[in-house]
């Protein structure tokens, strides 16, 4: 499949270097889209893409400077995808403090308007579209979830809101909720032991498609809501959770 090959302009993926993002890039790249990623840290070996902190105080004018770069090598910014995040520890609620859920809900609702807010011009001038990588927490919640699922919620109401108002200019606004996978923030959750064999294995039980997703599952429900094949979605949210919310 080719669905981006006619597009005039790039994608840009924020947070193409993470696990998910990655993938993400790569299938828009292999789908005939051109790709422009963005890093928080050390990009990978080989990846051209530019710096941007969304957690930073300056974040907003790191936002329109990555939007110029793109629209300056490419000419337009037909999608943009924000796959950012940070690491987030699985935590009980009454256990987390008020300054570190303050700080999540900065780094990752007020991380999405504000780089949303940037493109939002240049995807009115291209009719193009957004999607949001969230979770599929918010449909059904895990428990020690609270601390990654509520800002992720903040960011599904956004983009319920973007949906309604920017429909006007042609600008299409969907998430896309990743359950649990082998890829992404449940590898480092694997890895760090936050995760117990045992908590594996109940989860695994609570999917009814009895297995763990991949970043590639995810990178294809992404794709295809970028593209014109889902050219009537909007406002839509996605779930690739192996059936965990039903």
């Amino acid at each position: 499949m080719q669905d981006f090959a006619g597009r005039p302009g790039a994608a840009l993926v924020v947070g193409g270097n993470g696990g998910i993002g990655a993938r993400v890039a790569a299938l828009l790249a292999a789908r005939g889209s051109r790709v422009a990623v963005t890093h928080r840290r050390t990009p990978a070996e080989g990846v051209a893409s530019l710096p941007l902190d969304l957690g930073a105080a300056d974040a907003a004018a790191q936002a329109d400077a990555v939007v110029e770069a793109v629209l300056a090598e490419h000419g337009a910014l037909h999608t943009l995808v924000h796959a950012a995040g940070p690491h987030v520890p699985m935590v009980h609620l009454g256990r987390v403090s008020a300054a570190d859920m303050v700080t999540q809900l900065h780094d990752d609702a007020g991380g999405f308007f504000t780089v949303v807010r940037a493109a939002l011009p240049a995807l009115r001038e291209s009719r193009g579209s957004v999607v949001a990588v969230t979770t599929a927490a918010t449909s059904r919640f895990p428990k020690r979830d609270g601390l990654s699922s509520a800002p992720k919620a903040a960011v599904e109401a956004m983009v319920r809101a973007l949906a309604v108002e920017e429909g006007r200019y042609g600008v299409r606004v969907n998430a896309v909720g990743p359950g649990m996978l082998t890829d992404g923030m449940a590898a480092r959750l694997i890895g760090s032991g936050e995760l117990s064999d045992e908590a594996l294995e109940i989860t695994r039980r609570n999917i009814p498609l009895g297995r763990f997703g991949s970043a590639d599952d995810v990178a294809e429900a992404v794709c295809f809501l970028a593209s014109d094949r889902a050219g009537f979605v909007s406002g839509q949210k996605l779930d690739v959770d192996g059936g965990y919310g039903c």
